[in-house]
């Protein structure tokens, strides 16, 4: 059973899919639902997905395939699942090729980061972000953040991506970070510490390292995740 909302996304991705050929954006899907943030349309996908209506697709922009439609809304568009040609072993998939559904949990989206010029920090608030359960570590205090800027790209973050964060004020080296420079400035870099001074790395050779007294960075959180919407 669908909640109306649900129902409308999937019949508005299919009705799109079958006059362009790929699904429509996330800032599409929101405007088209009337919804104020994508967080609200992330959790739409993610009931999508673990009801079987739709499967996401890695390493691919507009990642969504429909793989089956309610009864009516099917008859009425003619919609048929895409079939696969060939040949399918007899003996039942090993554990490891079954698909899993993961529950996915809501986590507070708090405002940006920048993955650049250290922005002020936490400065607006989005309401809340379904996140798959698998990416939230147990016993801990989680939040997500939209990146601001490129200087992590090479870390395979992106503008516009949104980071799960989960809350934490100490970190290993390597560990890329939220962190909190003077109590005002927050950024997203990876973290090393040596001889009682902070680095703060990019993942982008056209920014430098910025080297700073550990007393004037604090963590604020280790990234555990990332959301990206097409």
């Amino acid at each position: 059973m669908l909640t109306r909302k649900q129902r409308d996304l999937l019949a508005f991705i299919h009705k799109r899919v079958q006059r362009d050929g790929v699904p429509p954006s996330f800032d599409e899907m929101k405007d088209a639902l009337d919804l104020r943030s994508k967080s609200g349309i992330h959790r739409l996908i993610t009931a999508l997905e673990e009801r079987g209506f739709i499967r996401r697709l890695a390493h691919r922009a507009r990642a969504i395939e429909i793989t089956r439609l309610p009864e009516d809304l099917a008859k009425s568009t003619g919609f048929t699942p895409r079939v696969i040609d060939g040949d399918l072993p007899d003996a039942e998939a090993p554990p490891q090729a079954r698909r899993v559904l993961v529950e996915a949990q809501d986590v507070p989206l708090v405002g940006r980061i920048a993955a650049g010029v250290p922005i002020e920090a936490i400065n607006d608030s989005a309401g809340h972000i379904a996140v798959p359960g698998h990416m939230l570590d147990r016993g801990g205090d989680h939040y997500a953040l939209e990146v601001r800027g490129d200087s992590m790209i090479e870390a395979g973050i992106n503008d516009g991506d949104v980071v799960v964060i989960r809350e934490q004020r100490s970190a290993d080296n390597g560990d890329i970070v939220v962190a909190l420079v003077d109590g005002q400035e927050a950024t997203l870099k990876r973290y090393r510490r040596a001889k009682g001074m902070i680095a703060l790395e990019a993942a982008n050779a056209a920014y430098e390292t910025r080297m700073l007294p550990e007393d004037r960075v604090r963590v604020q959180g280790r990234l555990v995740g990332l959301i990206r919407s097409y």
